[in-house]
């Protein structure tokens, strides 16, 4: 059972071929620095490699929670009551809301390595934005994370 101050919690983690990638940059790098010497080359090596592990551990590190009442994806905090209609999206639909059936006004917490997707209708009347879009490697568990914390409200 899960505890109730947070049904859903999900990280949004790189995939593990982006760690070899960074490995990589940093053989890239230490072989654009071979010609200053050897302890160029280990700079390049290690610091090229650190450079872009940062970056993809910082792009891997959005997450989506649902925690006492509140959509929290990324940097957006949204309650649930404002919240309408979720719709599981596979990998196909997902493709096709976040390219040419998306709508500019929607906030998307979107990362193109997670292959399937939520999409959250917004009823605020206030609120411009239509929906959410909302990669997800469980959406129909958010979807019912979602549902048991507006019941809940």
């Amino acid at each position: 059972m899960q505890p109730s101050a947070s049904p859903y919690e999900e990280r949004l983690t790189a995939p593990r071929s982006w760690w070899l990638v960074c490995l990589l940059v940093g053989v890239s790098m230490a072989l654009i620095l071979l010609p200053f010497g050897t302890l160029a080359l280990l700079g390049g090596l290690a610091g090229g490699t650190a450079v872009s592990a940062v970056v993809a551990s910082s792009y891997g590190s959005a997450r989506i929670r649902v925690v006492g009442g509140s959509l929290i994806a990324g940097d957006a905090r949204i309650p649930v009551s404002a919240l309408g209609e979720a719709h599981v999206l596979d990998p196909e639909e997902a493709r096709a809301w976040r390219s040419f059936k998306a709508d500019a006004r929607a906030h998307m917490l979107l990362r193109a390595y997670v292959p399937t997707a939520l999409r959250v209708d917004i009823t605020d009347p206030a609120d411009p934005t239509p929906y959410v879009y909302l990669s997800t490697r469980d959406p129909e568990r958010l979807a019912a994370a979602l549902d048991a914390a507006r019941t809940a409200a």
